[in-house]
């Protein structure tokens, strides 16, 4: 668990150290063992092979006064002799310098007993072989001679032998450090072999170890990256360790499940884009009934609209029409008073011009019974115009009034007519009445001028009112166009949304979440694969209006 928590860093540093370690061990040790090797090898060169060389020097220089006496012993020349005996004390003199020098370098009890008992022996021999030196320098060749095998060779060959005694246990210990030393190098290369073994092994250990903690974790994260990349957002990260490769699994778990989060906000949010189209599409299609209403409800409006235009125009020309004869009835009452004679001549004509006006306010009453049954279908249409025909309503409800009071005008003026006609046909019987009747004829033509007054007013009114009733209708075809095109702009806004929710769709479609659904994906597929049947639903309705001459004026 240490190890996991540890970064790359410091496992490489460890790995390394330790090798780095053994490495070192195996060279202490080598060089332990070598220093070793070369302590053997150094007292066996320079210890023990020059003590044997120098005792082998000794046996040579012994062996040379040996022959040096025997020389002296054959030779007659005093020079040849003093040659050999000064050899001889030469020789003798090495000697010397070669045991002093052992006597000083031996450390072994039995080589120094044995180097004792080699001086002794010497010690024994030098006097012997001077005598014999001197008995050959006084001339007893003979006794020298004798002397030499009797006295002098048994004393030379026991110093010999004491001497190869020494060189025997010298060369036992040389060849003791021989054995040592190849144990010792043997020792050293078994030694230097498993420990390079085992630390070739412990860092074979450390690299595995440390390759494994570094290349699964590396392995994991591409997998799962590589996961990532083809859309699955599923993947479960298991985290454990505290190192680089735990910092980047982590990292990976962080982003899969910002992504997973990204990815569920795009589709949530795509879904309620497909939603909000939905719900426009079907406020389109409202809009555009409604709009459909509105417009079939304007065309009905526009067309008995001219009808009543039409039926107010030629109600305002028979009022000036009646107006005008109703002045002239008005001045001929005045005359009347004047020409009471002319009466019964003129009776016929006053009876004529009566059944005009009773002809005249017939076609009163009818345009006002026409203009009331328009102003009751304006009033209809305005409520279901609704807000926008609010003021609609109410011209329609004072041209009503209008109606209604001319209606009442022209059966009161038709209940005067239809008076004075019966007057008149009794205007022959009553002649003597005429000049008392003429007064009361005078009155009712001046009732009926101002009747025809207020007649020819309304009809004005009326006018007025149409003209604002069509300047309305105008400001709702232009209200219904202008719903017309925005309904257009909807259209193609919601269409657009649509496109850009499925694309948006298809984008995040790559990925697999565990709360994946196709739902979106295939509604809006739906919508692009039916594009036509979209743009039906969304396309407005827009309907050409008739317009009065005098709207189209204005």
């Amino acid at each position: 668990m240490f190890i996991a928590n540890l970064k790359i860093s410091q496992r490489l540093y460890s790995g390394f150290g330790i090798v780095i370690l053994m490495l070192i061990a195996v060279v202490l040790i080598g060089t332990s063992r070598l220093t070793l090797l070369n302590s053997e090898i150094n007292l066996t060169v320079n210890d023990r092979y020059q003590k044997i060389y120098a005792l082998n020097d000794a046996i040579k220089n012994l062996n040379l006064q040996a022959r040096n006496l025997r020389n002296i012993l054959l030779m007659s020349d005093e020079a040849e002799i003093k040659k050999e005996i000064d050899s001889v004390q030469k020789s003798s003199q090495t000697i010397t310098v070669e045991l002093d020098k052992l006597s000083t370098t031996i450390r072994s009890p039995k080589a120094k007993e044995l180097l004792r008992l080699t001086i002794e022996q010497r010690t024994q021999y030098i006097p012997i072989r001077d005598k014999m030196i001197q008995l050959v320098t006084d001339g007893s060749k003979d006794e020298a001679k004798d002397f030499l095998f009797k006295e002098v060779r048994p004393k030379q060959l026991s110093y010999l032998e004491a001497m190869e005694s020494l060189i025997k246990f010298q060369e036992g210990l040389m060849a003791e450090s021989a054995i040592e030393t190849r144990t010792t190098a043997e020792s050293a290369t078994q030694l230097m072999i498993v420990t390079g073994i085992l630390a070739a092994i412990v860092s074979c250990l450390i690299a595995w170890s440390i390759t494994r903690r570094i290349v699964t974790p590396i392995n994991s994260a591409v997998k799962i990256a590589k996961t990532v990349a083809s859309g699955d957002l599923t993947s479960d990260i298991d985290v454990t360790g505290k190192d680089e490769m735990g910092s980047l699994l982590r990292a990976l778990a962080l982003m899969n499940k910002n992504l997973i989060d990204i990815v569920e906000q795009i589709r949530n949010g795509t879904d309620t884009v497909a939603t909000a189209s939905t719900q426009i599409a079907s406020g389109n299609q409202d809009l555009s009934a409604r709009t459909e209403k509105q417009a079939s409800a304007l065309e009905e409006t526009a067309s008995s609209m001219e009808e009543l235009t039409s039926a107010v125009k030629q109600n305002s020309d028979n009022a000036l029409e009646a107006n005008q004869l109703a002045r002239n009835a008005s001045e001929v009452a005045v005359k009347g008073g004047n020409v009471v004679t002319r009466v019964v001549d003129t009776m016929s004509s006053i009876s004529e011009s009566s059944r005009k006006i009773v002809d005249i306010i017939s076609v009163i009453d009818g345009i006002a019974f026409q203009t009331n049954i328009l102003a009751l279908n304006a009033a209809v249409e305005a409520a279901r115009a609704g807000e926008q025909g609010r003021g609609f309503a109410v011209v329609a409800s004072e041209v009503r009034n209008l109606a209604q009071r001319s209606a009442t005008a022209a059966k009161e003026i038709k209940l005067l007519i239809d008076t004075s006609v019966e007057k008149v046909n009794a205007g022959s019987q009553l002649v003597d009445e005429a000049g008392l009747t003429m007064g009361e004829v005078v009155n009712s033509v001046r009732h009926v001028t101002h009747i025809i007054a207020e007649i020819s007013s309304a009809s004005a009114e009326q006018t007025a009112g149409i003209e604002q009733i069509n300047r309305a209708i105008v400001e709702l075809d232009n209200t219904t166009q202008q719903n017309s095109a925005l309904v257009e702009e909807i259209a193609a806004a919601a269409e657009s949304l649509q496109d850009q929710a499925r694309k948006q769709a298809d984008v995040v479609s790559i990925f697999k979440t565990s709360n994946t659904t196709p739902t979106t994906a295939a509604r809006l597929h739906n919508i692009s694969e039916h594009p036509k049947a979209a743009r039906q639903a969304f396309a407005p309705t827009v309907i050409a209006l008739p317009m009065s001459a005098s709207a189209r004026e204005k």
